[in-house]
């Protein structure tokens, strides 16, 4: 059993119930597995990532192995823009799409979720593999002022690992959900001054757990998700933040992600 989101935003929660922790989120087009089903609930596996959690059983559109599959195989075309409208060709109806979402089997100004059609006219993200580096930061500062959300995925509330991820995801590149599991992917790095940007730093707490996540740029700077998504200092301690004149978080690691 397969599925595909078909609103804007669908809450990903821990347990099957309104009140659980949020998780992840599903975006606009992004497809799953169905893991198991209760009555007003079913259980997910992310195709982009495996990461598992439970939504509404309200939100999905059905997908059969032949649908899914085709998905499963296709380079995603996604949405560019922070915001803009996706039209339902036999409806008419409106519906705000977000940076990241996806636009299933797209061809021109179309895409089809199931037995949908939808029409879309504004950015679309096409991958390249040149210039990786660079589209990574450039994609980066579109996230800028995002205010942070636990679970978050969108420009609208985004949390450390979510922002990594989608900033990744639209320039091509899987990475995992989580910044502990981000932190296992890709080459550690012996020392701060051989990080180049486009490079993820890892942060730890007290008990050495990874907690957070940013993306290296240039000049000793980090761009991260912490209160928004923001820029500050980054040296061999950690992040320093000059407004507040303190390190907020403890460097662990550095990872080049690309393998370049």
């Amino acid at each position: 059993m397969y599925g595909i989101c078909h609103l804007s935003i669908v809450p990903v929660r821990a347990e099957p119930a309104d009140s659980s922790e949020m998780v992840t989120q599903l975006l606009f087009g992004e497809h799953f597995t169905i893991l198991e089903r209760q009555q007003k609930w079913i259980k997910i596996n992310h195709a982009w990532d495996n990461y598992e959690g439970w939504i509404s059983a309200k939100q999905y559109t059905s997908l059969n192995t032949a649908q899914f599959e085709i998905l499963n195989n296709t380079q995603p075309t996604l949405i560019a823009d922070i915001a803009n409208l996706i039209i339902n060709k036999a409806t008419k109806e409106s519906m705000a799409v977000v940076m990241g979402s996806v636009l299933p089997e797209f061809t021109k100004d179309a895409c089809r979720i199931g037995a949908e059609t939808y029409l879309y006219e504004g950015n679309i993200q096409t991958h390249s593999s040149a210039n990786i580096r660079h589209n990574i930061i450039e994609t980066s500062y579109n996230y800028l002022n995002s205010p942070y959300l636990w679970g978050g995925k969108s420009p609208f509330g985004i949390d450390c690992s979510g922002f990594t991820q989608m900033v990744y995801k639209l320039c091509g590149i899987k990475i995992l959900r989580d910044a502990k599991q981000q932190a296992q992917q890709g080459s550690a790095l012996s020392f701060i001054e051989e990080a180049v940007p486009g490079d993820l730093a890892f942060f730890d707490n007290e008990e050495g757990k990874i907690i957070h996540v940013g993306i290296v740029l240039k000049n000793n700077k980090i761009i991260h998700a912490s209160g928004c998504v923001r820029i500050d200092t980054l040296d061999h301690q950690g992040i320093y933040n000059a407004s507040a004149k303190t390190y907020t978080h403890n460097l662990r690691v550095i990872k080049n992600i690309l393998g370049d």
